[in-house]
């Protein structure tokens, strides 16, 4: 899983059947200090996440196993929100 910070919504007028009446977020990956790392990726929204909520989600096959159709296009997918974050020191 990855922690990332949603920064924005997209708009698409079409959509693979699968993903009918599924909200898309711009999600900005972040470490566990919350810094960003990486490009922004598109997203599936399965928990009905806000902009400025920090999110976990997950990539790849793991994406696409969140929904009830097996075939389906979905490279990442947000499978939940980060009420708290606790990092111990570093030794």
């Amino acid at each position: 899983m990855n922690l990332g910070k949603v920064i924005g919504r997209v708009v698409s007028t079409k959509k693979v059947e699968t993903f009918e009446g599924l909200k898309l977020l711009l999600v900005q990956p972040v470490d566990e200090n919350l810094k960003n790392i990486g490009d922004p990726v598109v997203t599936a929204d399965t928990v009905r996440a806000n902009v400025g909520q920090i999110i976990y989600y997950v990539t790849s096959k793991e994406a696409s196993m969140v929904f009830d159709k097996m075939m389906n296009p979905c490279d990442a997918a947000i499978v939940g929100i980060a009420d708290e974050i606790n990092v111990e020191d570093k030794l």
